[in-house]
């Protein structure tokens, strides 16, 4: 069990899923779909199509994954680790849990079975998942990151849409090499946790009862961005 300081979020569904749905989508839905989920705040989406090796092994019967991604303040990451600050955080997770079923109900509404995976479900790693999609690394700090930011967090929902455009190659492998050489979030980690093995001790580790920040703040991807990192690295290369 995962020490967390989010709370659990309430079911805010207005719409039933449909008893036939549709499991194909248009070009011209998808762009409206994407731009509904912009409208809600968030900063963009990602897709998993899971494999059967992966449902088998999780247990689970569902593929189609939508991700939705938003990006976690850096006025509140700023802060010291506090009571007040992981009050602040889980504020913030509860207004995007909120919008992602508003999310869901767009879908239900035109004919797509759509559901939450409740972000603090232990039965499946929704790291796992977003690695399915090809669109993220998990860094040496453990964190999983997108192309935009370092900062993101997510939500997800399964769908029952079988062609979303899911990338099929991941060109952000090159992070772990990267990391490799870098190590800040290890150096610099204000209560030593991480092991012999430079993995984090999770025991150790406040940033889930405290709010602890300081392996994001540090790291290069957080300070200079994505694309400028990945540029410094190409000419190291």
């Amino acid at each position: 069990m995962r020490i967390r300081y989010h709370q659990p979020i309430p079911n805010f569904y207005k719409v039933k899923n449909p008893t036939n749905p549709l499991i194909s989508i248009s070009d011209d839905f998808l762009t409206d779909l994407n731009q509904f989920i912009l409208d809600e705040g968030f900063i963009g989406v990602s897709y998993s199509k899971l494999s059967d090796d992966f449902r088998k092994e999780w247990d689970i019967c569902w593929d189609n994954i939508l991700i939705l991604k938003y990006l976690m303040s850096e006025e509140i990451l700023k802060m010291k680790p506090s009571k007040e600050k992981t009050k602040l955080e889980d504020e913030e997770f509860q207004k995007f849990g909120c919008k992602t079923f508003e999310v869901a109900d767009f879908l239900r509404e035109n004919n797509f079975k759509a559901d939450l995976i409740h972000p603090l479900d232990d039965r499946v790693s929704l790291r796992s998942i977003a690695m399915q999609s090809n669109d993220c690394v998990i860094t040496r700090s453990n964190m999983c990151m997108f192309k935009e930011g370092l900062n993101i967090g997510f939500f997800m929902i399964t769908s029952s849409i079988d062609n979303l455009p899911v990338n099929g190659e991941n060109d952000m492998l090159w992070v772990e090499e990267f990391c490799s050489t870098c190590g800040v979030c290890i150096d610099r980690c204000p209560e030593n946790a991480f092991d012999e093995d430079e993995k984090v001790k999770r025991k150790v580790c406040t940033a889930h009862k405290e709010g602890c920040s300081k392996c994001v703040l540090l790291c290069p991807f957080f300070k200079r961005g994505y694309d400028k990192v990945k540029k410094r690295f190409d000419r190291k290369n």
